[in-house]
């Protein structure tokens, strides 16, 4: 579909406030991966919590999956970019995500689940985003659903961008799934060189994007290939207004703070040491994601 224009236009665009390069890394049974929001971003881009970009035509960097692991206190959105990967939880969800499609995952109250490919061959990419729960659902019923490509609302500039709204809403296209706590806003914008898009962003939200294909500058200044560029919280900027200097592909991702603290170990994320402590328990003794 044909978007409308944004209206009014934006009268000033945020910056980048820092360039972040990922770094490599492993995890699950040795799937490589880049890391492009870690720990130490957390406070800073409340509500998200972690990103992760994987990208590999070797089946060696991916063939071995995410087996059986557990979760506690957080959201996962997984995008598929190529590559098929299956998921099974404790809670009796199973599904095949495939090729542009995302998965969305609401751990609550605890799951255990599994991540395995469904290719021994070819090219599996895409990315994991982790976003935080409030405490007052930190111990919801664990949710989950599949979204396949098509299923995802998508619109297309008069200009050539064309925009996949995963979460939120943009241009007044409502996105896959929203969240009144977070009120995260999720999107991948293809651009064609030499065109623009602009995006109207609330001031109290914490916002960032990561190119992954081509180049664009944000007032001026250049964001390559994974790269996560953090914006700005200029009050006086009413959204992020992005140019494309090549053909490029990247996510916007914008969302409410949660102002809690955040207390993280390894696959729980809590509001304190006691919650972690008593999730740890809770996974030895066969009580989570049951």
């Amino acid at each position: 579909m044909l978007a409308a224009e944004l209206s009014p236009p934006l009268q000033r665009s945020r910056r980048i406030e820092a360039l972040v390069a990922g770094y490599a890394t492993s995890d699950g049974a040795g799937v490589r991966l880049t890391r492009l929001l870690t720990q130490k971003l957390q406070r800073r881009l409340d509500p998200f919590l972690m990103l992760d970009a994987f990208g590999s035509d070797d089946a060696e960097d991916y063939i071995a999956g995410f087996p059986d692991h557990p979760h506690r206190g957080f959201e996962t959105i997984t995008y598929m970019l190529d590559g098929r990967m299956r998921h099974r939880d404790s809670a009796g969800h199973e599904g095949v995500l495939g090729p542009g499609g995302v998965q969305w995952m609401t751990a609550g109250r605890g799951v255990i689940h599994s991540e395995i490919p469904e290719q021994t061959a070819g090219r599996m990419e895409g990315f994991q985003l982790w976003l935080n729960l409030p405490a007052a659902d930190k111990m919801c019923v664990p949710w989950y659903r599949d979204f396949a490509a098509a299923e995802l609302p998508a619109y297309r500039t008069a200009a050539g961008a064309a925009v996949t709204v995963i979460a939120g809403t943009s241009r007044d296209v409502q996105g896959a799934v929203s969240r009144p706590q977070t009120q995260p806003l999720y999107l991948d914008i293809a651009l064609p060189a030499g065109v623009a898009f602009e995006e109207r962003l609330a001031a109290e939200l914490n916002a960032f994007i990561v190119v992954y294909r081509g180049a664009v500058t944000v007032a001026d200044e250049m964001v390559t290939a994974l790269q996560l560029g953090v914006l700005d919280t200029d009050p006086a900027a009413d959204g992020v207004r992005l140019l494309a200097k090549e053909d490029s592909r990247l996510l916007l991702v914008a969302g409410k703070p949660l102002q809690e603290p955040i207390v993280q170990h390894g696959p729980f994320v809590m509001n304190d040491e006691q919650e972690i402590y008593q999730a740890i328990s809770d996974y030895r003794q066969g009580r989570l994601g049951v």
